[in-house]
């Protein structure tokens, strides 16, 4: 009998879920990082806390720029999180499991925000003077490229590794 840990992806999901919305609510109300303009806050000379209403998907790309749009986006994007709780749900390696949860978790959690904001809270500006390897981002999309990579990864190593004991 192979042992499920689909209880342990839906924990992370859950997780990554709970604490994007607190992240996003605590630089909402309790630090007003929108009334903050461009200045934002800043933590560390490489990252500051800034406030960025994403309105589009990954790098800006499909602006939604009308409620259709908008509607159009959440839709689309909660049929990918259907498919990654599909897959996840049939995946036996727990690693592949605990990175679908991280890509679920991140994807909830910007459903909610365009669901409920019309745009994605983005707030994490990391950059090096003025040179910024990443646009400003927040803890689901930091959780979704985390997952990605992890499923890459071991789909990349496992793969050369099944090669090299076929040969």
């Amino acid at each position: 009998m192979t042992r499920s840990y689909r209880p342990l992806g839906l924990i992370v999901a859950a997780i990554i879920v709970i604490l994007d919305q607190l992240v996003k609510y605590v630089v909402t109300v309790p630090l007003a990082l929108k009334s903050r303009a461009d200045l934002g806050i800043e933590l560390l000379p490489i990252f500051r806390l800034r406030w960025l209403e994403n309105r589009g998907v990954s790098m800006g790309f499909f602006h939604a720029d009308t409620e259709t749009a908008r509607w159009v986006l959440v839709g689309f994007t909660a049929l990918i999180a259907a498919f990654v709780a599909v897959w996840m749900w049939r995946e036996k390696a727990r690693d592949d499991v605990l990175a679908l949860g991280l890509v679920l978790g991140g994807a909830i959690g910007n459903i909610i925000d365009r669901s409920r904001l019309g745009y994605v809270i983005d707030y994490a500006d990391l950059h090096i003077g003025e040179w910024r390897p990443f646009l400003i981002f927040n803890l689901a999309d930091a959780a979704i490229t985390i997952g990605v990579l992890i499923l890459l990864a071991r789909a990349l190593l496992l793969r050369e590794k099944d090669a090299k004991t076929e040969s």
